[in-house]
């Protein structure tokens, strides 16, 4: 491999965080369910260095958080395709756009039911001692 080959692959990779980050633009300009998750998860983030969580709920938490948004971003990704394929309404693009809403629902909610499992315990303990 010769050297601007190398250097080639070196710009392309760099190149491929600047579409990743207009991705990011895309979901936060047009996704209000994305700035939602986001401002959900600084919060749960900031309440894991407040009740100082260990290795393994931190493990848990940001697992979440990145399945939430992977699942967010998964679910834009499909409407906008679904969008070119009919301007129209299609009953079976409509069901794909469901199924793909309730898969971050449905992450969304588990993800909470961690954060309760991990942040329950820790806020009744900080109640009943005071």
């Amino acid at each position: 491999m010769n050297i601007l080959s190398i250097k080639e692959q070196i710009y392309f990779r760099f190149q491929s965080f600047g579409y990743a980050y207009e991705g990011f633009k895309v979901l936060w300009s047009s996704e209000a369910n994305f700035r939602i998750h986001l401002i959900i998860s600084v919060l749960v983030l900031g309440l894991g260095f407040v009740f100082k969580i260990n290795l393994l709920e931190w493990m848990l938490i940001l697992f979440c958080v990145g399945i939430v948004f992977s699942a967010e971003a998964f679910n834009t990704a499909i409407e906008h395709l679904c969008n070119l394929n009919s301007k129209e309404i299609n009953p079976e693009i409509k069901v794909i756009k469901d199924i793909s809403a309730f898969a971050v629902l449905f992450l969304a909610v588990i993800s909470m039911i961690v954060g309760i499992i991990i942040f329950l315990p820790k806020v009744l303990y900080l109640f009943s001692s005071i």
